[in-house]
Parts: C-alpha cells; sequence; structure tokens
C-alpha cells in the first residue's frame, strides 16, 4: 500500500523522490522574488475587490527609462561641447583659402655688340661657355632635399618636382618653343592665375604683369627654327619655407638654343646661339601640392642677342648669324647671362657680354 503522504498510485514514474525534489536546489531568496515580473495580490487586496490574483510589475529598464535618456542626452551635449572646443584650440586647421598673388615680370634684352656668330651647331657650343652644359631636362639637377619645420622630405621633393616640371614645359617643351601650344605650362599654374596669364599670351604687355617672356620661351615661327633639338642648360634649383603653410621654390637657369633662319636655304652653318636666363620664384601651397600645381611669383628673364629696340615681352626676336644690333656700341653695361645666382637689377636694356657669345 502506499503511505498516508504519497499518491494513491505511489511516487510518479520517472521522478524519483518525488515532485518536491525537482525544486529543492532553487533558493527563492529577496533579489529573485524583486525581480519577478508577476507578483500575488495581497488577502486584502482580494478582499477588497480586486478581480485579479497576480498583477504585472513594471520592469526595471522601464523604471530607469526617464534616468537613461537623460544620461544619453547629457552625452551627446558632452561631446558636441567637446568636439566645438576642439575645433577652436586645434592649431593644426587647415588656412582658409587665399587667392594666388600676380606674378611679377621684367623682361630684359641682350643687344650684342658685334655681329652675330655663326656655324654649326655643335662646333658653336662647343665654343661657347655653355659647352659642359647638360642637355634638355637633364640640366635642370634636383638639389639634396631634407625636411622643414612644417613640411615633410616628401613635400619638399613634390614642390621641386612641380618646380622642374614647369621649368620644363615652358623652356624646352617643343611646341611651346615653336608657338604651337602654351598648354603645357598653364596646366600646372595654380587656375588664379590663370586670367593673368592667358591676357599675356593674347595681348602680352610692358606692364610688368604680362609679359609672355617671363611666364615661357617662344620663337616666332615665321622668323626663327630651332637648328639642334637639344638645348643646353644649368642652373640650381633652392627651397626655403616662408610659413607654416608655404614653401617657395627659387629657380636660377641658363638656357642656350641653337637657332636658325625659318625659311630660306640657310644651311647647317647658318646656326647660331640664343641664350635665356630664367630667374623665377615658385609658392606652394599644401594645396598646390596635392594637386600637382604651382604659382608663380616673380620672372626675371634676360635673353640675347636681340635688339633693344623691339618689344620683347611677347616672342622673343632673337638677332641670327651674322646680325648687328644697332647701336649696340653704346648700350649700357654688359650683362653676362650666364653668370647666374646674382642680383636681379636689370636695366630696361641690356648690352650682351662679349664672353657669352661662340669665341671665333
Amino acid at each position: 500500500m502506499a503511505g498516508r503522504g504519497d499518491p494513491p498510485e505511489g511516487t510518479p514514474e520517472g521522478f524519483p523522490g518525488g515532485g518536491e525534489d525537482e525544486y529543492r536546489s532553487v533558493v527563492f531568496d529577496e533579489e529573485f522574488v524583486r525581480a519577478a515580473r508577476l507578483q500575488e495580490s495581497s488577502a486584502r487586496e482580494r478582499l477588497e475587490g480586486h478581480a485579479q490574483a497576480v498583477r504585472s510589475l513594471p520592469s526595471r529598464e522601464r523604471r530607469s527609462g526617464p534616468r537613461q535618456a537623460g544620461l544619453l542626452v547629457l552625452l551627446v551635449l558632452l561631446a558636441f561641447g567637446t568636439a566645438v572646443y576642439l575645433g577652436i584650440r586645434n592649431p593644426y586647421l587647415p588656412p582658409a583659402d587665399q587667392r594666388a598673388e600676380p606674378l611679377r615680370t621684367t623682361v630684359v634684352p641682350l643687344a650684342p655688340r658685334n655681329p652675330v656668330p655663326g656655324g654649326e651647331p655643335a662646333r658653336l657650343f662647343a665654343r661657347s661657355p655653355a659647352a659642359h652644359h647638360r642637355a634638355g631636362a637633364a640640366g635642370i639637377d634636383l638639389p639634396v632635399t631634407g625636411r622643414t619645420p612644417h613640411f615633410a622630405e616628401s613635400q619638399v621633393v613634390t614642390a621641386l618636382a612641380i618646380a622642374k616640371d614647369y621649368l620644363v614645359a615652358s623652356s624646352l617643351e617643343p611646341g611651346v618653343l615653336s608657338g604651337a601650344t602654351v598648354r603645357p605650362p598653364r596646366l600646372l599654374l595654380d587656375p588664379d592665375q590663370w586670367e593673368q596669364f592667358d591676357r599675356s599670351v593674347e595681348a602680352p604687355a610692358d606692364d610688368g604683369r604680362h609679359a609672355l617672356a617671363a611666364w615661357l620661351v617662344r620663337f616666332d615661327p615665321r622668323r626663327v627654327a630651332l637648328a639642334a633639338p637639344e638645348v643646353r642648360v644649368r642652373g640650381a634649383l633652392r627651397f626655403e619655407e616662408v610659413g607654416p603653410d608655404t614653401l617657395d621654390v627659387t629657380a636660377d637657369h641658363t638656357y642656350t638654343y641653337a637657332l636658325r633662319p625659318a625659311t630660306g636655304n640657310a644651311g647647317p652653318a647658318a646656326a647660331s646661339l640664343f641664350t635665356v636666363h630664367r630667374a623665377m620664384r615658385f609658392r606652394f601651397d599644401r594645396e598646390d601640392l596635392r594637386t600637382h600645381r604651382t604659382e608663380l611669383l616673380i620672372s626675371t628673364v634676360e635673353a640675347g642677342p636681340q635688339a633693344c629696340g623691339p618689344d620683347a615681352t611677347g616672342s622673343l626676336r632673337p638677332l641670327l648669324a651674322g646680325a648687328e644690333a644697332p647701336g649696340a656700341g653704346e648700350g649700357p653695361a654688359v650683362t653676362d647671362p650666364y653668370a647666374t645666382a646674382r642680383p636681379a637689377a636689370p636695366p630696361l636694356c641690356g648690352a650682351l657680354a662679349p664672353n657669352a657669345q661662340p669665341s671665333p
């Protein structure tokens, strides 16, 4: 028989020890009770007419909802205030965009005091100060570089490379020399200078701002042609930081061209040399370095042999083999275009130093 405390059929099969053993390990402590979502109504509440024996308690998440919302708003306001404070105090904010300065130009023709020597290009080069100058872009060497207080070495190298690209595009590009195009140097300029550049191309003027010869080297293709493809070049590039966001590069180079008449049956012996000394100052900000462009600040050009009379602000007007400059013997002190790295304070017209010409 079953005992008094056992069910009539005995202990249910599969539950040794009865149903009470199933819950012996569960401890209904105070924290468990407080966390319960359902709570039994008290005897008084049931006697007073409450229909439900149990009621739902508001969850802890609901009770803490307004508090969490307030903390979230506070954190957002704190983050916003911190961002504004750092934005005001941050010394490395990008500088305000500034327009490029207009180019200041000076072009000085150098008149020969004697007839222009002629001959074959190779022989003329060998007898001139350009005998040991390198040909083309190889003559525009990049200096040893390093970082500056606010520019990394890679940024300095980029500035020097852009300056060299401009010198090659404006002094050595055959299409630019012949007047067929001005696109290569123009694309390397800050867009703020395009209007000044375009006006210098379309209407060059001796006003210190719009001399085409200060932007690029161009010969009148109706009068002059290259007698040899190579151009001899010598000079130097230098860099300096002029502000936390500004880097300047100076270029001082002499270019020697072998020219001949564009028309007629002039043979190779009718060639002559023409020398252009360009002293230029380039400016770069961080945006220029990023977009591979430059601002051209100052350009001083001395070029000869050419006469002092004709306007030299547009296409250069070389005197070719055997030509003489009118009144050259009465000109000012001689100027040597091969003497680079000297102060640029030229007169309106100079006399070409005799030693700048090929020797007899």
